[in-house]
């Protein structure tokens, strides 16, 4: 961080007035990128950033505290937002609404950023119309221990599975460790059927590559594959859009690419340090994205032909509860990643032999939605520890309340 509060920077960007609070603040210590730096790169590929959040409601997920500490989400358009922010109401099956940020051009990606926002997230509806996706987003979620050429091998399986639907994929980096592939659809389709759709998608590309993917929601049964996360597209789930910048230290980029391109490239080559001047040379591979809606017909037949997906076991204590099948005992529930990761490794000293047995893929470090914010859950599965060496349910060794002093919790 800058040791003095700069004066604001006033951008004029498209005639529109944007203040910058705090420029000179340093966001990433590793390549010394400013909060400024960040809004000059998002303006710098505002085409693209805009063909993949522009017109679309979007959760504006704010790291206002900085880099190292955990982001806050936040639903609602702020009450002062300026007139060049456009908002759309969105209503949620729990009865709850939220009046959300709507953004239109580069004026409104340079507030967004001002007001703490690395990665888009938005909606996969336009604001035009919020009960009918126009776009079906697949996530190639790779679990400990698979490597790029297994991810994209799954990609390329994905790939062709849509094109036997009739439908266009367009890959991205997902500016971490795995890939999306977006799919634009007609808006004829409510979300429940554009969920079924990507699920059917998922179990078709488990189906044709068994073992490399696998569209199990439960993460411990996943194994070492590439999980084809299909409840993306779920009602109140958002996606980091194209040119993101994510939180990770080298100022990472969720980055468009052509399927030529997939196989040899790799997503730490993508930063704000490097994009920009790819954008500028070859411009947007996802330029024709708009221009290749489909329809979801030949999916939904598929679905009917597969039939239902099975369906977990559930306990026999009367909650109703998803019974899990796999030896698993939970660490710890903490606030910030690096604690959940400290009590782990305080796991891993307390018992050395069974850490030994595990798999990479047997350690699940998670991190869950809050009321406004993410909290971490740590559970190791047994499963390649013999019977006799397993450590039993202890209890937590961080026991973090999210809803803690919160009415209704």
């Amino acid at each position: 961080m800058s040791p003095a509060k700069t004066p604001p920077e006033i951008l004029d960007v498209d005639g529109h007035e944007v203040r910058v609070t705090s420029p000179d603040r340093v966001v990433f210590p590793e390549p010394g990128l400013t909060k400024l730096d960040l809004v000059r790169y998002y303006l710098s590929v505002a085409e693209g950033a805009l063909r993949g959040a522009g017109g679309r409601p979007m959760v504006l997920k704010r790291f206002s505290k900085g880099l190292d500490q955990e982001p806050f989400f936040q639903k609602r358009v702020p009450d002062n937002h300026p007139a060049f922010i456009d908002t759309a109401t969105l209503r949620y099956a729990s009865g709850t609404s939220a009046e959300e940020t709507v953004i239109r051009d580069a004026a409104g990606l340079a507030w967004v950023v001002n007001l703490g926002c690395l990665d888009l997230n938005p909606h996969p509806v336009r604001a035009e119309d919020l009960d009918h996706p126009d776009e079906l987003r697949v996530d190639l979620d790779p679990m400990p221990g698979v490597d790029w050429s297994q991810i994209v091998d799954v990609a390329f399986i994905a790939r062709e599975v849509l094109e036997d639907h009739g439908l266009v994929g367009w890959p991205k980096t997902s500016g971490s460790r795995g890939l999306h592939i977006l799919v634009r659809i007609r808006p004829e389709w409510d979300y429940t059927a554009v969920r079924l759709a990507a699920e059917t998608l998922a179990r078709e590309v488990e189906n044709r590559a068994p073992g490399l993917a696998t569209a199990r929601w439960w993460k411990e049964e996943r194994g070492e594959s590439v999980f084809v996360d299909f409840n993306q597209n779920a009602k109140d789930r958002t996606v980091a859009s194209a040119y993101s910048i994510r939180p990770l230290p080298d100022a990472r980029v969720s980055t468009p690419l052509s399927w030529d391109e997939v196989r040899d490239r790799r997503p730490d080559e993508f930063t704000v340090l490097t994009v920009p001047e790819r954008f500028r040379s070859i411009g947007d591979p996802h330029a024709g994205i708009d221009d290749a809606a489909g329809s979801l017909d030949a999916l939904l037949a598929l679905a009917k032909e597969l039939g239902p997906a099975e369906k977990p076991p559930r306990g026999s204590d009367g909650s109703g509860r998803r019974a899990s099948t796999m030896p698993l005992i939970e660490v710890a529930r903490t606030k910030t990643k690096p604690e959940a990761l400290d009590a782990l490794e305080t796991w891993k000293q307390r018992h050395p032999d069974a850490t030994a047995a595990l798999h990479p893929a047997d350690v699940l470090v998670d991190g869950m939605r809050g009321s406004s914010s993410l909290w971490y859950r740590v559970r190791v599965n047994l499963q390649h520890v013999p019977d006799a060496e397993r450590p039993p349910q202890e209890d937590l060794i961080a026991d973090y309340d999210p809803w803690a002093g919160r009415s209704g919790s």
